[in-house]
């Protein structure tokens, strides 16, 4: 695993930012940890950096204690975040300079790449950069000495979308060589690319799932029936959020299987003139899933 917690804590004063926290993440993945702000997604990442230490449990990366962690191995980590600090008073050509001794990896070539593709102009200052322009230059500073792990934190807060589509193809194109664990709120950018998905909310994991596996068993379920609809008194415990209107029932099946949903659908209702079933986006599974969890209910 390039990434594993186990029951992971960090505790501030009175607050308990994580509780009990289990996260695995296999080499070659794009495991997209996501939730609300304020969910605990930077507080694990920094956990992850060794910029603080954990109240309990245990973190490790690439094989390592997170508290152990060495220079060697940080040098095979990319790490990009909406609050990264760069010096203002030097261009982007002197602080890429800056980083290559750092790295013995570093790829000129690769460099020279990214920077055309992500337009940053070399000799501007990075004070002089805009939101948006300033996150393509912390990637294209994580990206050349070919990273085995890339953390990003919010990296698309603030961006517009123009920023945000030349930030993702930038990023794809490095995608194959590493692992990459992107935590976000931006649901909508984050389905493009992950390959798997972690649901965080007040400090503990809802679920973790493969995006594929999410698409195969979660639905949308219209039933348009002859008369006005009623919800059911005794509905399959996996139909969420079941809403009327007039004659339709739509819910979310979490285990969507055809013959076993019309199987049920004749089992309880009459009059069915139609049934329809759709996949669904990141953000409306998220939102299905975690509120049944906070009810207490089973996904």
């Amino acid at each position: 695993m390039m990434i594993q917690t186990e029951n992971l804590h960090k505790r501030y004063t009175r607050h308990e930012a994580l509780r009990g926290l289990n996260l695995s993440v296999s080499e070659g993945s794009v495991y997209a940890l996501i939730g609300p702000n304020g969910a605990g997604k930077t507080t694990t990442i920094k956990l992850l950096m060794n910029i603080i230490t954990p109240s309990g449990g245990t973190a490790m990366i690439l094989g390592e204690d997170t508290r152990r962690i060495s220079p060697k191995q940080l040098a095979q980590i990319g790490y990009v975040s909406e609050n990264q600090k760069m010096p203002g008073y030097m261009s982007v050509s002197d602080y890429i300079a800056y980083l290559r001794p750092f790295y013995p990896t570093w790829d000129r070539a690769l460099e020279t790449e990214i920077l055309a593709q992500l337009r940053l102009p070399p000799d501007r200052k990075i004070g002089h950069l805009s939101h948006g322009m300033r996150m393509k230059m912390a990637l294209a500073c994580a990206l050349p000495f070919r990273p085995k792990l890339l953390i990003l934190d919010e990296p698309f807060s603030g961006m517009d979308p123009l920023a945000r589509d030349e930030f993702i193809e930038g990023l794809l194109r490095q995608a194959g060589e590493m692992t990459i664990f992107v935590s976000s709120h931006e649901l909508s950018e984050i389905e493009s690319f992950a390959t798997e998905v972690g649901f965080l909310d007040d400090g503990k994991m809802l679920f973790q799932e493969s995006l594929d596996d999410l698409n195969a068993r979660l639905r949308g379920v219209r039933i348009i029936l002859d008369r006005e609809a009623v919800v059911p008194r005794q509905a399959p415990t996996n139909w969420l959020d079941l809403k009327v209107a007039g004659n339709v029932l739509s819910f979310v099946d979490t285990q969507f299987a055809e013959d076993h949903l019309n199987a049920h659908i004749t089992a309880l209702f009459a009059g069915v003139q139609r049934i329809e079933t759709q996949p669904l986006a990141l953000r409306a599974m998220f939102t299905a899933l975690a509120r049944a969890t906070r009810d207490g209910r089973n996904v």
